[in-house]
């Protein structure tokens, strides 16, 4: 079931993209909470193993954040993560589980690189977390480099 709160087109785009989101549960932090629980199954293993082939340059970091804010005619990851990553985007409050918050080092340090790789391309099941087809391998790892950043 998903909770509406404003009908507009970046929220339709938003549903019709996101996936199907769960009921409200008042049990499950808000959105920025950290450290987060976990909802998204295991990677299998050889994806969950993958160590991002990237540097961490100026570059990469640079690319990926501008995917996440969605600059890169991409689906911006920042409509739910919120702009600084800290799980508090407009759409945030309308999905159960809430968004990770990218700014948690506790929740997102502990997700191996191929994990969160795994996540970005295929989704995450039982969440509003898409799956990001339309992004080059290159892009999700640009985009988990970015992600390293902010849980710094």
């Amino acid at each position: 079931m998903i909770k509406i709160k404003h009908l507009s087109g970046l929220v339709l785009l938003s549903f019709s993209l996101a996936g199907p989101a769960l009921a409200a549960d008042a049990s499950l932090p808000p959105p920025g909470d950290c450290p987060q629980p976990r909802f998204t199954g295991k990677a299998p293993p050889e994806i969950r193993a993958r160590m991002n082939p990237l540097t961490n340059d100026a570059d990469t970091l640079a690319a990926g954040e501008s995917l996440f804010a969605g600059k890169a005619h991409s689906i911006p990851c920042a409509i739910c993560h919120g702009a600084k990553g800290d799980g508090k985007g407009p759409l945030a409050s309308q999905y159960d589980p809430p968004p990770r918050n990218f700014l948690c080092s506790e929740t997102v340090n502990g997700i191996p690189d191929g994990q969160l790789f795994w996540i970005i391309r295929y989704g995450s099941p039982g969440t509003a977390m898409p799956p990001s087809r339309d992004l080059s391998d290159q892009q999700i790892w640009q985009l988990v480099a970015y992600l390293r950043k902010l849980a710094r």
